[in-house]
Order: structure tokens, then C-alpha cells, then sequence
């Protein structure tokens, strides 16, 4: 999986590692209302602490192409065996092949998983972190539950266990046939609501530039100072880029067990972004979804922010993280 931003929206999007309480990268654009979608590349998110962006005296990070907008590239390919299911639970079945055409068995481990695997739905309501079992022949399969008809995109994040091999975000299209009438994108806001729990967001998104984002948990108006590892941190977040869905994975600065889990991210353009953050409390894994927009200007619009996940159908994880 790739550990660069690409918020591996990983690279097509924002990047860091997990934690709370972090250090702040260098500042990135308003929290705002979402603009129009923008269709463009993908940033990998600079190191936390980092000073420049490998030769750029601004300090920009470095832009490479989007993270999860292609099904095959680095030699590996995504292949859905299921490209079509039904609405309500169905079962998903895939495998990463190589360039000879070969299933791939063999994974490096990261954030406790050896793959990491997203479903989304196009208009980004519908958003799903599972956690797939691999067969001996490499071919995975996962339970999933999509509620309505419509089109959703898939994305697998893995890193072979290749010498010299990197992280890898792949996309495929998946289709839940049916009547499908999409939902606006939510408007952007400062908190967000996630079963009883509030998170609020704090800090800013440009494109180009690496940026503290800094979530804080709460519950019953007090601050939440135990949350519970999940993979491997205490917290876990994933952008994708409103119209493409350009997916970035970031990963969390270093810190304590909440309130406040920060990560560093870089958007790779302007438009709209939403982010899910998935965290762990009391043994079980819930989601907090937001609509940040990245670059123009004016104060962040906070919206209403009401309803579970701040508009988004989230599904509820066990406490080994997989959704039902």
C-alpha cells in the first residue's frame, strides 16, 4: 500500500502516518464550500517535518500522477471478478496480477493489513473501508453492502513484497444496476457526527502544498483521550477528489491516544475534496466524512454539517474493522 498521500487520495491526492496530537506542515488553503470538481494531478504528500519539496525552494510538494485513477500501472493490475453486483450484501471477488498475467501472493504488511480496500460510491455519499481475505491462489474476496443502485469505484492499495517495489493504488469501475439518482455533494463543515460522537476539523488544503489537518474527537461535549488503535494508529484517513475520485490515503503525524489526530495532506488541485477518517473507540470502529474544498478564497463555509458522517453513508466496521 502506498504510504505517500495519493488523503497513499494516496498519489492523486494527500499524504503522512498515523497518530494525534501532530506537527503542522507547511499551510494549505481554506475549509471551504465546494467549487465546481477539478480534474487534475495528484500530489504525494510531503514527510512530516519535511522542508522542500525535493528541489522546490517554495516548499511545494511534489506532484506525480493521481493515486487510484488507473487499474493497471507499475506492471500490476486490478482485476474485478465482480465488476457488477447487486444492492443490499453481495460478496466482491478480486486479484492483483502481474505484468505476466500471474495472481500476486506475496504482500508487504502495512498498517496491519497486507491490502488495504475502498468502496465508493461516484457521487462520494456512500463510502465503505473493508478488509478482504486472500485466498491461497491470491484471489480476495470481501462482504460488502451497498445500499442503492448506481455506479461506485473501487480502489485496492497494496505494496508487493518485491525488492524495491513501492506502494500501489489501483482503481476499477464497479456497477449496482437500478433506477440511480445522485446525490449533491454535501457542503462543506467544521464538524461532523459519527454515532453519537463529534469530530471536528481544523486546518486548511492547498493544492501544491503540504498542510496540517487536525481532527478532534469528542463525545457528550467532552474530549475523547482514549481512543483505541486501528491499524496500527489512532486514526486513518482517506480523500478522494470530487469528479474523478482521485484517492489519496493519509497517513497520521505522531501523537497520543485523542483528542486530536492530525495527518498531513497535500491536495494535488484545486476542487472539492471528501475525507473520511475512521477511528476506534470502545472497541468499536466508526466514520466521520467531511467536504473540504482545496484553493480559491473567502472564509470556510461551515454548513450545517447535520446527520451521521456529515452527509455520507458510512458503514459501521466491527472492531477488526470490517463493515457490514
Amino acid at each position: 500500500m502506498n504510504t505517500g498521500v495519493r488523503i497513499t487520495a494516496y498519489a492523486a491526492a494527500l499524504a503522512a502516518a498515523f497518530g494525534a496530537a501532530y506537527g503542522v506542515g507547511t499551510g494549505v488553503g481554506p475549509v471551504g464550500a465546494p467549487e465546481k470538481s477539478e480534474h487534475a494531478a495528484h500530489a504525494e504528500p510531503a514527510p512530516s517535518g519535511a522542508g522542500s519539496g525535493r528541489g522546490d525552494p517554495e516548499g511545494a510538494a511534489q506532484v506525480s500522477a493521481p493515486g487510484g485513477l488507473q487499474v493497471s500501472e507499475d506492471g500490476y493490475t486490478l482485476v474485478l471478478d465482480t465488476p457488477r453486483i447487486e444492492a443490499g450484501q453481495s460478496e466482491l471477488k478480486f486479484s492483483i496480477e502481474d505484468a505476466e498475467g500471474r495472481k500476486v501472493t506475496a504482500y508487504k504488511t502495512e498498517h496491519g493489513k497486507e491490502l488495504h480496500f475502498i468502496v465508493a460510491s461516484r457521487d462520494l455519499a456512500v463510502y465503505r473501508h473493508l478488509h478482504p481475505v486472500r485466498a491461497a491462489d491470491g484471489t480476495w474476496s470481501t462482504p460488502v453492502d451497498l445500499p442503492a443502485a448506481g455506479g461506485y469505484k473501487v480502489f485496492a492499495d497494496f505494496a508487493p513484497a518485491v525488492e524495491g517495489a513501492k506502494g500501489v493504488t489501483l482503481g476499477a469501475d464497479l456497477s449496482v444496476p437500478g433506477a440511480y439518482a445522485p446525490n449533491p455533494l454535501p457542503p462543506a463543515a467544521a464538524t461532523a457526527e459519527a454515532e453519537g460522537y463529534q469530530v471536528a476539523l481544523g486546518g486548511t488544503l492547498d493544492p501544491g502544498k503540504a498542510g496540517e489537518l487536525k481532527l478532534t474527537v469528542s463525545k457528550d461535549g467532552e474530549p475523547v483521550t482514549n481512543l483505541e488503535p486501528y491499524l496500527g494508529a489512532y486514526g486513518h484517513l482517506v480523500a478522494l477528489r470530487d469528479g474523478d475520485l482521485a484517492y489519496l490515503h493519509v497517513h497520521p503525524n505522531e501523537g497520543g491516544p485523542g483528542p486530536d489526530v492530525s495527518f498531513t495532506a497535500t491536495a494535488p488541485s484545486a476542487g472539492a475534496y471528501r475525507l473520511f477518517l475512521d477511528f476506534q473507540h470502545e472497541g468499536k470502529v466508526r466514520t466521520a466524512a467531511f467536504t473540504v474544498q482545496a484553493g480559491g478564497s473567502g472564509a470556510a463555509d461551515t454548513g450545517s454539517g447535520a446527520g451521521t458522517g456529515n452527509g455520507a453513508d458510512t458503514a459501521t466496521p466491527e472492531p477488526d474493522g470490517h463493515s457490514h
